[in-house]
């Protein structure tokens, strides 16, 4: 079973191996707790729709240009292990990270975005409660954030920073933004032809 000692021994090695940028995860994402996992699952859908792969294995990259990785990193219970990510992630290749997490004390996200400054950060409060803790920083210590479990929103726009620089993934956050239009049409139009009746008897088929 790895300790917490063995993963940040894995990070600082990762920090020092020599790869090149399209080799590394260009998004970093983690989260406070797996109770967190479902709220933080919009993120690994907004991304596996822009195409991106999960790196599982720094070793062995995944197929494609662009890539993800995830930790679960408590800035309570394992405050080694968050400065540890948050002081590596920019060494290992890491362009933007996301960062969830719950309760009324949610200090993952602040606390990484003031370690791997000037890495951007892009803060997701799990829960409604968690807001007012994600989103009070002080100037001069910038953090991204959405509103509360909109993940999904956050990865976006870490794929809008890094999108700047790469113009296949602009073109690919284009389709992707008017796949979501079109839809709006398509149900638009069946509410209307179908009535609400038929298109409700529609999405139960």
């Amino acid at each position: 079973m790895p300790t917490v000692t063995d993963l940040i021994d894995r990070l600082e090695s990762d920090a020092t191996a020599n790869r090149t940028t399209e080799t590394t995860p260009d998004v970093g994402i983690i989260m406070g707790s797996d109770s967190d996992l479902d709220t933080m699952q919009g993120a690994f859908d907004a991304l596996d729709a822009l195409g991106f792969a999960e790196q599982t294995n720094h070793a062995e990259s995944p197929e494609g240009r662009f890539s993800y990785e995830s930790y679960v990193v408590s800035a309570h219970r394992t405050p080694d292990l968050m400065y540890a990510y948050a002081e590596t992630a920019e060494a290992r290749g890491v362009d933007v990270l996301i960062a969830g997490a719950g309760g009324k004390s949610a200090d993952l996200p602040n606390m990484t975005a003031s370690i791997a400054f000037p890495l951007p950060v892009v803060g997701v409060p799990v829960q409604e409660k968690s807001v007012d803790s994600v989103i009070g920083m002080p100037t001069g210590a910038p953090l991204t954030a959405v509103d509360a479990g909109k993940s999904y929103n956050a990865a976006l726009s870490a794929a809008q920073m890094l999108a700047r620089e790469h113009d296949e993934l602009r073109d690919r956050l284009v389709d992707l933004h008017e796949e979501r239009r079109e839809g709006v049409a398509d149900v638009s139009t069946a509410l209307h032809d179908l009535g609400v009746n038929g298109f409700r008897d529609r999405q139960r088929q």
